[in-house]
Formats: C-alpha cells, sequence, structure tokens
C-alpha cells in the first residue's frame, strides 16, 4: 500500500490533509487566482457554508430536519446589519431609511447595537437563546421528524412576514442596505473587500473544527444514539431532549455568525434571504455534499450557490427545476451525498483482494501460480 493510499485510508490524516487543502485554496490559491468581484462571491458562499455546518450538526448527526435556519441567519444578519446602519449614521444619528419609513426616531430597541461589543455579542446570543427556547418547548414534548420540520419551516414562514410588515424599523422588503462601513474599515475599498473574505473563511475553518471536535466527544456519541435509538438512550438515564437543544442550539449559533458575515460582504439583507426559500436551499446544500460527514455539507453548500449563480445567469427561470431535479437524484441514488464517494473509493482501496487476485503493485503475469510446483 502506497503512502498515499495509507493516507486516504486513516480518518485522521484525511481530516488533516483536507483542513490543510482547504487553508492552502482559501488564503493561498483563490486570493491570487480570482478577481475581487468572484472573491466577494466566494465569502457570500462560505457564509451559507456556515450556516450548513451548523446543519451538518443538527441533522445529520442528530437526525433534526431544521427547515428553518432562515430564521437563525436572519437574526445574525439583521443585528449586524442594524449596528452598521447605526454606526454609519454616527453618534446620535438616524439611519437614512427611518426619515423616509419612520418617525425620525431611533426605536429604544435599537439603541444598545450602537455598542459594536454588545452588538457581537448578540449576533451569538440571541440565536442561540431563541433556538434553547424553541428546543425546550419541541424537545420536551418529544416532538420530532416531520412535526418539527414543520414548526421551524413555520417559524421561517412567520419571521419573513414579520420583517416585512415592519418597515419602519426593518426596512421592511427593501430590508436594510447601503452600509458604507465596517468596525471603521470603508467597505468600497477593495483591500477591506479582501479582509472580509479571510474572515469568512477563518471562521468557517474554526467552526468545522468545533464541529469535528464535538462529532468525536462523548456527546458527538450520544447525539447518533439519540437519533438512532432515543428511547434506549433514555432508558440508559441520558435526557434526550437536553442533547438535541445542545445541538439545535450549536447550529443557531453558527447560522447566526454566518448571517452577521454576510451582511458586509453582499451589502444588503432582506426578507427574501431569511424565508422558507432559503432555508429549504440551506438543506439541499447539505443532503447533496453529504449531511453526515465533516466537509460534505461545506462543499455542498458553495458547489450549489456556485452553481446557482453561475446557471441562473444562463438560465434564469430554469435553475430552481435543475436544483430539485439534483436534489431528488442524490437522495434517491447517493443518501451518503457527494462526500460518500469518497469513502466509498477509499474503502474500495483498502479492502482486502480477492482469492485468487495478484498483490498489489505486481502486474498479473507476475503474480505466483497456486498449485504450479518448483
Amino acid at each position: 500500500m502506497t503512502f498515499l493510499q495509507r493516507l486516504l485510508t486513516n480518518p485522521r490524516s484525511r481530516v488533516l490533509l483536507g483542513f490543510a487543502l482547504a487553508a492552502v485554496l482559501l488564503f493561498a490559491v483563490a486570493p491570487a487566482t480570482m478577481s475581487t468581484f468572484r472573491l466577494n462571491l466566494l465569502a457570500k458562499f462560505l457564509c451559507l457554508a456556515m450556516v450548513a455546518v451548523g446543519i451538518g450538526l443538527a441533522w445529520g448527526r442528530g437526525g433534526m430536519l431544521t427547515l428553518g435556519q432562515g430564521v437563525f441567519f436572519g437574526l445574525g444578519a439583521y443585528i449586524m446589519a442594524m449596528h452598521l446602519k447605526l454606526a454609519d449614521a454616527g453618534p446620535g444619528g438616524v439611519p437614512d431609511f427611518m426619515m423616509l419609513y419612520g418617525s425620525g426616531v431611533v426605536p429604544a430597541w435599537w439603541e444598545p447595537l450602537r455598542n459594536p461589543v454588545l452588538a457581537v455579542l448578540l449576533v451569538v446570543l440571541v440565536p442561540t437563546a431563541l433556538a434553547v427556547v424553541l428546543g425546550l418547548a419541541m424537545f420536551r414534548r418529544r416532538v420530532r421528524g416531520a412535526y418539527f420540520a414543520i414548526l421551524s419551516q413555520a417559524l421561517a414562514a412567520a419571521f419573513a412576514i414579520l420583517l416585512v410588515g415592519q418597515q419602519a424599523t426593518t426596512g421592511g422588503t427593501n430590508g436594510l442596505n447601503g452600509f458604507r462601513s465596517f468596525f471603521g474599515f470603508d467597505l468600497t475599498d477593495p483591500v477591506n473587500k479582501r479582509m472580509l473574505f479571510f474572515i469568512a473563511a477563518g471562521t468557517l475553518l474554526v467552526m468545522v473544527a468545533v464541529v469535528r471536535q464535538l462529532m468525536l466527544s462523548r456527546f458527538g456519541e450520544l447525539l447518533v444514539a439519540v437519533r438512532d435509538q432515543e428511547n434506549r438512550v433514555r432508558f440508559l438515564g441520558y435526557d434526550p431532549a437536553t442533547i438535541k437543544v445542545v445541538a439545535y442550539a450549536a447550529a443557531a449559533a453558527m447560522a447566526g455568525i454566518g448571517g452577521a458575515l454576510f451582511v458586509p460582504v453582499v451589502g444588503i439583507v432582506s426578507p427574501a434571504d431569511v424565508g422558507v426559500v432559503p432555508s429549504i436551499g440551506f438543506l439541499i446544500g447539505v443532503a447533496i455534499g453529504g449531511r453526515a460527514t465533516l466537509l460534505g455539507p461545506v462543499l455542498g453548500a458553495v458547489a450549489v450557490s456556485w452553481a446557482q449563480t453561475s446557471l441562473s445567469e444562463q438560465f434564469p427561470s430554469g435553475w430552481i427545476y435543475f436544483q430539485g431535479a439534483l436534489f431528488v437524484l442524490v437522495v434517491a441514488f447517493l443518501p451518503g451525498g457527494l462526500a460518500s464517494l469518497v469513502s466509498r473509493w477509499a474503502r474500495r482501496r483498502s479492502a482486502p483482494p480477492a482469492p485468487g487476485a495478484p498483490p498489489a503493485g505486481l502486474a498479473p503475469e507476475e503474480a505466483p501460480v497456486v498449485g504450479r510446483s518448483a
């Protein structure tokens, strides 16, 4: 067996190799080969991949079909967008859209977001707290499966409708846009755009590392056990609801962080980015990439987002059908996602040779003949 084969068949080595390859591609190859526009586009895809990492933990490992991640993504995005609008308005200033649609007075619940440190903390704490409350309400009552998916999807729809109806404080259907700075850095400067890409890339790699540690820990084993045999876990003395809530809250925190970085990268957030359709889109990327793997959700989310951007330019009305067909094909014929192809290849390469097959590294004519006398 060659060194490369041993490397690919060792799970730990494969993970380290994947991290190293991802770091080289993100921090060296992409900035050197891509224009500022394409690099900013890739940064957007990485923000969406952060949501996929959390879904991979909650759905792939925990079996929770999270169809409402757009809510947590939107909370993080709107909190960051509100801070940026207040920062652009200056101390005591009023955001421009409030002068047009509102009373010209900043609401009291906006004021704390003038503090940048508090805004960053709330980006993580608000989605996490909401996920804990919702998780306890549902998992304590043993809501799971299709019922959990329907409730989470209904929550995403309600959240989008709420944002649309609050034009004076959230911008309504137009959302929040026109950001000029990000914590003091000019967003029109290409150097700062590149900085945002590096921040998004580094944050994504940290999230993947955290999820890997969770998967390898005792908690990760319990999460898989709850997914496969929830009643047995309960009989062993563990509380499945608590385990699910932790995974659900971790996924919500990652979605909130992804939403917060999405805002300065893209320059706008609106109800169209946080409703039912985006929530389903997050799930499709995870399913196509491989929900039960570590890097599958990331690769699937980036690939689907990139394909959507590229193909929608050529076929504006046909992309949604292609996306649906791709999802159906993967679920029907490759349930483990595209990432499972790598593990299948590795298992096949590491499998022992069949009886009578020549040893590895020998041509058929060089193989010893069984039964022939010397």
